[in-house]
């Protein structure tokens, strides 16, 4: 476990629909720089944990701190700019890959960097000539890394990953990990992932495993 002062505290955290219960009692603290995975079985509330810490959800119980704040209590925007959420199945708009990439500058005023986008394609995985490639001739996985390279224009302080490598083969997988792992050990981001991926487990620092039935959880320690 890293030592160093938290980034994000969710706090004894529960979450239900009517009287259907979905998530209770989930507590856990991310540091910066450590690399946690949340796991467990289809149905036990992985995502609807991750979209609550992304601030798409609001708990039914208890509280998500970041840096010692209530995440209900901060400027979403601001806060989405420093805990990046990637999701399984990303949304891409615009017509190519340049316009995906170039929107997380637009929103920041900043003049983008067009030979940074070919250079990190080709670090996932993906020729330069993607970048003028239209949106919808992507495979599930191209987009999958498409989305995660728009997140990481601009590196948070907690990354969000929802199965993220789900459509990708063995060594695109492979090759992914070690990147956000090399984020997470030489930029300090802190991440939280949502996996089935047993090679994934294996080398995190801790995993976060939820049960079905009201998604309790239980915290494995790797460090």
């Amino acid at each position: 476990m890293n030592n160093k002062k938290n980034l994000l505290h969710v706090r004894d955290v529960g979450f239900r629909v009517g009287k259907n219960t979905i998530l209770q009692h989930v507590d856990f603290c991310l540091a910066p720089g450590e690399f946690k995975l949340i796991t467990g079985p289809s149905g036990c509330g992985k995502s609807t944990l991750l979209k609550m810490v992304a601030s798409l959800l609001s708990p039914t119980e208890g509280r998500i701190l970041f840096e010692g704040e209530d995440i209900a209590t901060l400027s979403p925007e601001s806060y989405r700019q420093q805990v990046s959420y990637c999701v399984q199945t990303p949304s891409l708009f615009g017509d190519t890959v340049y316009d995906n990439l170039i929107f997380p500058w637009k929103i920041r005023n900043k003049t983008p960097e067009p030979e940074r986008f070919t250079a990190d394609l080709t670090r996932f995985g993906l020729s330069p000539e993607t970048l003028t490639k239209s949106i919808n001739a992507l495979s599930g996985g191209e987009k999958q890394r498409v989305s995660l390279i728009r997140n990481l224009q601009f590196l948070p302080k907690v990354l969000l990953l929802d199965e993220i490598t789900s459509a990708l083969d063995d060594a695109n997988k492979h090759n992914v990990n070690d990147i956000i792992h090399g984020y997470a050990r030489e930029q300090n981001i802190a991440v939280l992932w949502v996996t089935h991926d047993s090679n994934e487990i294996t080398h995190a620092d801790d995993v976060i495993t939820l049960h079905a039935q009201g998604g309790k959880m239980q915290e494995a320690n790797r460090g």
